[in-house]
């Protein structure tokens, strides 16, 4: 499957994703990983994107696309993909639609997750990450603590309260969403390719899209 998800941070994208892999063998490609990746190994586009990242801010276009093009080659990506994350902007939609085009990809749809904003600063402001970044396993303080605490139970690393993660920066990532990916829903309207789903549950969402593949 090729599929693009989109919803707002913390609507369960990276969840539901993971989720799909296992059906089919899809890669997730998450553009927030790569880039946290690149942070942590102090790479030029790390150092580049940091201070966008660190604010809640967009990371540029010009950024993101030179990811994408290369990742999307990748011999993993022929079985299959899930962009979790990606596009953000209508003109980031519009620069992967002539994109796939040029690598010959057709995607089959656009998934939209639709979940209370109440409901996503609850999620959010009690989420933690491992803070290796060859690991970066994600808990929740409320639903899914580490056995031990602010330790990762995989590798054993100090688990963390990312900086985008605080409630001030949340809120701003919330309204960054509003503002310019939400817009992405009526792209992808037009395009004919969108399915929404009112849904607090990945199994919910994963149901849908089985659905709708089936149909």
């Amino acid at each position: 499957m090729k599929l693009i998800l989109l919803g707002a941070p913390g609507a369960g994208k990276g969840t539901v994703a993971k989720q799909l892999t296992q059906l089919d063998g899809s890669v997730q490609i998450s553009t927030g990983d790569i880039l946290r990746g690149a942070v942590q190994a102090g790479s030029d586009l790390g150092k580049q994107a940091k201070a966008f990242m660190d604010r809640g801010d967009l990371v540029p276009d010009e950024l993101i696309m030179g990811i994408m093009e290369k990742r999307l080659q990748d011999p993993d990506c022929k079985q299959g993909f899930l962009l979790d994350g990606f596009p953000r902007t209508i003109p980031q939609a519009e620069d992967l639609k002539k994109l796939l085009v040029k690598l010959g990809i057709k995607l089959d749809m656009a998934v939209n997750i639709d979940v209370p904003r109440n409901v996503i600063l609850d999620r959010l402001s009690t989420r933690r990450t491992c803070s290796n970044s060859k690991c970066q396993a994600i808990y929740n303080v409320k639903s899914m603590p580490p056995k031990k605490e602010g330790i990762c139970d995989k590798c054993g690393s100090p688990v963390v309260q990312r900086e985008d993660e605080t409630e001030a920066a949340i809120s701003h990532r919330l309204d960054t969403y509003n503002k310019k990916t939400a817009p992405l829903i009526g792209f992808y309207e037009k395009e004919g390719m969108l399915i929404t789903v009112n849904a607090t549950s990945s199994e919910a969402v994963i149901a849908a899209i089985k659905k709708k593949l089936a149909a």
